[in-house]
């Protein structure tokens, strides 16, 4: 079961499930969510779920304007006050890991831990595999179906609205997010960064994002696409549940990147 909270950005969809310590998952671009139904078993077993549906997502109505990435962080920010009541864990998929990114930055202290999954930094064109892809993504593609038609079942808006929303989606992705290193440094929370070994984003970029967060773990996931989470369930979740129960990264024997100044490996 839904509910709505009237939150001052847009009037947002969400779903509660477990009981535990907070989790929030935000879903990825163009879905809702329904892709998470192979994570929700496994996590709310351990977590108090909390699943809401970003602006222009599934039950949550599109706004005026154009997409923003900081748009929607304010809104999870402002969810996390107002519905959550408190600093929570993040997981994030695509769009949803670039929010969860951009509201530990902000808000550390509404962020308990961090999980970004096939996350980028950049735009599109600078961290796509194929960014010709970007081009290719009109409406009534084929390739756009399966997001069309999840769109259509739940939208406020009317599955007329759709191409609308495909639009703004795509021209996000062109130009947004636009974070650098020095704002990525200053996520405080224990973060796990998870990419599949042949994603929609290089796995150049996706080192370059590991080592901007002070004290990151990177997981890069074999025989998996940025649909890992639906392809590797059992898998995933074991990562996200043995990375949220521990509050930084595990101590390896001989850390570099994770190093102490001072300390083994570490500069004097």
């Amino acid at each position: 079961m839904g509910a709505y909270a009237d939150l001052p950005g847009v009037r947002t969809w969400y779903e509660t499930e477990g009981e535990g310590d907070p989790l929030v998952l935000l879903h990825g671009g163009f879905c809702t969510n329904e892709t998470w139904g192979a994570q929700r078993p496994d996590l709310a077993a351990a977590h108090r779920l909390f699943l809401p549906e970003r602006r222009a997502h599934g039950h949550t109505p599109d706004v005026a304007g154009p997409l923003s990435y900081r748009d929607m962080a304010d809104d999870t920010v402002a969810f996390l006050e107002r519905v959550v009541g408190g600093p929570a864990h993040l997981v994030g998929w695509s769009d949803g890991g670039v929010v969860a990114l951009l509201v530990a930055a902000a808000r550390p202290d509404l962020v308990r831990g961090v999980v970004a999954i096939g996350a980028n930094f950049r735009p599109g064109p600078e961290c796509f595999t194929d960014p010709a892809m970007l081009d290719e993504m009109t409406p009534d593609s084929p390739d756009m179906e399966f997001f069309r038609e999840m769109y259509a079942a739940v939208t406020p808006d009317g599955a007329d609205h759709w191409p609308v929303v495909a639009a703004k989606v795509v021209d996000m992705w062109r130009t947004q997010p636009t974070l650098s290193p020095e704002e990525l440094g200053g996520v405080r929370a224990a973060t796990l960064v998870v990419v599949g070994d042949d994603d929609l984003m290089t796995l150049e970029h996706t080192a370059a994002l590991y080592r901007a967060i002070p004290g990151a773990q990177l997981a890069v996931v074999p025989g998996a696409s940025h649909l890992v989470p639906l392809e590797q369930p059992e898998r995933i979740n074991r990562m996200v549940l043995d990375h949220l129960a521990r509050d930084a990264a595990v101590e390896t024997m001989m850390p570099v990147l994770r190093a102490k100044p001072g300390g083994p490996g570490g500069a004097g």
